[in-house]
């Protein structure tokens, strides 16, 4: 395992047009959750120049019958909550306006061949959604537990859409991605060399004194974010380095559901399965099964069991069982991977890591997924019903199943 490096992360804003498609296909899974705990949802979006587009599959009491055919006023509700998501991530540009866009809707009826293989019946437990490998992890850069180059380039966008949104950084548009790249000595971060910030801003701001506020205001928020000791004269800043960045968000580009994972999870230091989070109900483990990996790891690290820790679990569709488990604590840990392993599926409480056992634990079928598609699925803090993932409740479990 190297210990001395450079490694980088990147973020992008809630105003990034994959982000903006992310956040209206999450919001579609709240609102069919609210309605039918039990909806089935496979919502993408497609956003572009003055469009929005829904497509896939969805199934659930109150929401959409076989036939296709919705129930009153709920295609009304479903444009209402993807004109509402625009509007608070605050496009009102002429190329892309909550109040103006156009709007379709081809969401249709689960495919009756998914249904029959996920759900439950007679003997048979409810099985996964889809095959596939999720990966969690955990170390601890940071308070979180999360990988620090991520971290801080989430804080840095966070602030920039909070003063951008108070109206303390009025020359801002929704529009903006960040990157931090750290040298680690000893798997340890101890200075950043490169922060990347590229923000759309208003008219005017990428020349003479109004460049150079943003600039400055840019670099302010940097300092208040990443720990000083990090930041040094031998930092290197690149703030908008095309020049100009006007023209943004889906009018600049065109979103995709789904186009972020990296992003959504650790920054790329981890592996990622493959599947997006965003738009999808808990019973898609893509999802559900990230969620679980991400909460083992967590606690594991949060127990002192590890620095850090990479978990796999693997999936077959309609297979309730998980096909493998797998851990890696990387030379870190304090007992055998394989030990973590056992000491996992002893834990009653997990359910057997079945799709139902860890919707049933983290409490996953409630409209809790649209503060999770901006600034990441993890390293958040959990409140209420929200990001359950992230709650380090199972420290006493695991080291009772060591003992």
């Amino acid at each position: 395992m190297r210990s001395n490096y450079l490694f980088t992360s990147e973020s992008v804003s809630e105003g990034h047009p994959d982000k903006v498609a992310d956040q209206i296909s999450d919001a579609i899974v709240d609102l069919f959750l609210s309605k039918d705990p039990e909806a089935r949802i496979a919502c993408e979006t497609l956003t572009t120049t003055q469009l929005v587009v829904l497509a896939g599959e969805i199934r659930g009491k109150g929401i959409m019958d076989e036939a296709g055919n919705w129930a009153p006023g709920v295609r009304d509700e479903v444009e209402k909550a993807v004109r509402d998501t625009v509007k608070r991530i605050g496009y009102e540009q002429d190329g892309f306006h909550w109040e103006t866009f156009r709007f379709e809707n081809n969401l249709h009826p689960q495919s009756a061949h998914i249904a029959q293989g996920v759900d439950a019946s007679g003997n048979k437990d409810e099985g996964a959604g889809d095959q596939g490998i999720m990966f969690g992890y955990a170390a601890n850069d940071t308070p979180d537990l999360m990988p620090a180059t991520l971290y801080y380039s989430h804080k840095i966008l966070e602030q920039m859409a909070a003063d951008r949104h108070s109206g303390k950084a009025p020359f801002l548009e929704p529009d903006a991605k960040s990157q931090v790249t750290l040298r680690y000595e000893g798997s340890k971060p101890v200075a950043a060399t490169a922060i990347v910030v590229s923000t759309q801003h208003g008219k005017g701001y990428d020349e003479g004194e109004k460049e150079a506020e943003l600039h400055a205001y840019v670099k302010q928020v940097v300092a208040d974010v990443i720990p000083s000791g990090l930041l040094s004269d031998e930092t290197v800043y690149h703030i908008n380095p095309t020049g100009s960045f006007e023209i943004g968000g889906p009018d600049g580009d065109a979103g995709l559901t789904g186009r972020k994972i990296i992003v959504d999870t650790y920054g790329g230091a981890s592996p990622h399965g493959g599947g997006a989070f965003s738009g999808k109900d808990p019973t898609k483990v893509d999802r559900s099964a990230a969620y679980i990996t991400r909460y083992l790891a967590k606690n594991i690290v949060a127990a002192g069991l590890a620095q850090r820790v990479t978990i796999q679990l693997a999936y077959a569709i309609g297979v309730s069982k998980p096909l493998s488990l797998y851990v890696d604590t990387h030379g870190t840990g304090t007992v055998g991977d394989d030990k973590l392993e056992a000491a996992i599926g002893k834990i009653e409480k997990l359910g057997g890591l079945t799709p139902r056992g860890i919707r049933t634990h983290l409490g996953l079928n409630k409209p809790i997924y649209a503060p999770t598609a901006a600034y990441g699925h993890f390293g958040r803090k959990p409140e209420g019903d929200f990001f359950p993932w992230e709650r380090t409740d199972l420290v006493d479990d695991l080291k009772a199943a060591l003992a």
